[in-house]
């Protein structure tokens, strides 16, 4: 397809991955269109900064004049009328995934970040590794895709004429008609492994189903290829214990071929030292806080080192390294009350979120919303390590299950459930359904130094607003 122009619809455009491949395929020319159910932040603004089009809801009128291609997101399914139209005219259409691989990464060096956790974040900070280590060498400029904004980079996608391509491997499946999972279509030359949990109850019948897809991205890594993966974990010890290539593991035990020591957040800067093979490399120090971030530095330090980049430029770059929309992102502060966004998606990353908060703001009342919304959170499997999770905020507040019409009464989260257990063992929570009683509900009660963390993987229905805009309201002075 590369060199001539068409035009190609992406149908579930506002998803990360899709709104990126919609901004690469412009870049290459392409006239590009799409839509979705419902557009939100951040997609929907990066799609309006490309001034690519998106219709709302999905109709088969989308469809016209009929593109030359559809590209169909992994969250439509048999009664899409989109789906329905490209199948009944025989429009050629294929997925995310397995156009990103024939039309990007053919001929260039697939350099892959893979794991139930941290891979969007540690994807974003591999990308700025390679961008400043390009100040040096330019060959080293990375072309990326990543399942978030980048605030180095202000966009989620990069395209440059190099040979290096960095992307985030997502283990969710790939379309309806592709059930297997996106990372699958990317073969990578060197990966990235964080973390094997369960997760995805929707696609997902246990964990050893999870390893499963993990074990397969491992077997397509080549023998001169390299995996860094982290060695806290049993699971992904399994998942990578028979790969052909080199493993190379990260994490605090002192058999970690990179291993962290004496970290610490002070000054506002998270600081630790990385020691190799039992002597000291680098010391390290950025922004963001969280054991769960130096561990994702670490991964991509550990990556970027073994593929000849300097340890100054990666010792440069973590330290400019800003974040990545909607992870720990500070929307507002106001009246001494500041508002946190974490797209939390699964117990484990809502643990680590509230770690880290606590690490910055140890003298805080800390607040955790929480919106139900993933498909493992909709669901009540893992509610045990939900519990625990948010036990680390001092008041929890949770919404209603979102869309809980769409998952069986037997297998859905029950939140009033969640709010018994946590008041029970000492921490107080409360259930209000929706943003508006949220807000409502939490407007007299927050107070100057508190910090409400609000947790959710979509639009929690503008609460993101909602809340700062009553906050001026009640903190005028603060104007």
């Amino acid at each position: 397809m590369s060199g001539t122009q068409k035009h190609i619809h992406l149908s579930g455009i506002c998803g990360t991955a899709m709104a990126s491949l919609a901004g690469l395929l412009q870049l290459e020319g392409h006239r590009i269109t799409g839509s979705d159910k419902a557009a939100y932040p951040p997609m929907s603004d990066l799609l309006r900064s490309l001034g690519i089009p998106v219709m709302e809801p999905y109709a088969e009128a989308n469809l016209d004049p009929t593109p030359d291609l559809v590209v169909i997101g992994n969250a439509l399914s048999r009664g899409n009328p989109e789906v329905e139209r490209v199948l009944d005219m025989r429009i050629p259409f294929t997925s995310m995934a397995a156009l990103l691989r024939e039309e990007f990464l053919k001929g260039r060096a697939s350099l892959v970040v893979a794991g139930t956790h941290g891979k969007t974040t540690t994807t974003s900070m591999l990308a700025w590794i390679y961008q400043t280590a390009s100040r040096e060498t330019a060959a080293l400029e990375p072309s990326f895709l990543i399942g978030g904004v980048a605030e180095n980079f202000g966009s989620s996608f990069q395209l440059r004429p190099t040979r290096t391509f960095i992307l985030e491997g997502d283990e969710y499946d790939t379309a309806f008609f592709d059930k297997g999972p996106k990372f699958l279509h990317y073969f990578p030359d060197a990966l990235i492994l964080t973390h094997v949990e369960f997760d995805h109850a929707d696609i997902y019948a246990d964990l050893p189903a999870v390893k499963t897809a993990f074990k397969r991205l491992v077997n397509l890594v080549p023998r001169r290829g390299r995996i860094v993966a982290y060695d806290g974990s049993a699971n992904v010890t399994e998942c990578v214990e028979r790969a052909f290539c080199r493993v190379e593991r990260y994490g605090f035990s002192e058999a970690a071929n990179w291993q962290i020591r004496n970290l610490r957040y002070e000054s506002g800067r998270t600081r630790w030292e990385v020691w190799r093979e039992g002597a000291l490399w680098s010391e390290l120090a950025m922004s963001l806080a969280g054991e769960h971030n130096a561990l994702n530095a670490t991964a991509a330090a550990a990556l970027a080192a073994g593929q000849g980049v300097s340890k100054d430029a990666i010792a440069t770059a973590l330290a400019s390294f800003k974040s990545v929309k909607r992870r720990l992102e500070v929307r507002a502060q106001i009246g001494g009350v500041t508002v946190i966004d974490d797209f939390a998606h699964h117990p484990t990353a809502i643990r680590e979120t509230l770690r880290a908060l606590r690490s910055v703001y140890p003298q805080s009342r800390l607040w955790a919303i929480l919106e139900p919304r993933s498909n493992t959170l909709r669901r009540k499997v893992l509610e045990a390590d939900l519990v625990e999770s948010l036990r680390l905020a001092d008041r929890v507040v949770l919404a209603g299950v979102y869309q809980q019409q769409r998952i069986p009464d037997a297998e859905r989260l029950h939140p009033e459930d969640v709010v018994h257990a946590l008041n029970t063992q000492g921490t107080p929570a409360e259930l209000l359904p929706d943003a508006d009683a949220i807000v409502n509900g939490i407007m007299l009660q927050v107070a100057p130094g508190d910090v409400v963390a609000i947790l959710s993987n979509g639009g929690f229905d503008g609460i993101y607003e909602k809340l700062p805009a009553r906050l001026r309201e009640r903190f005028p002075s603060t104007l």
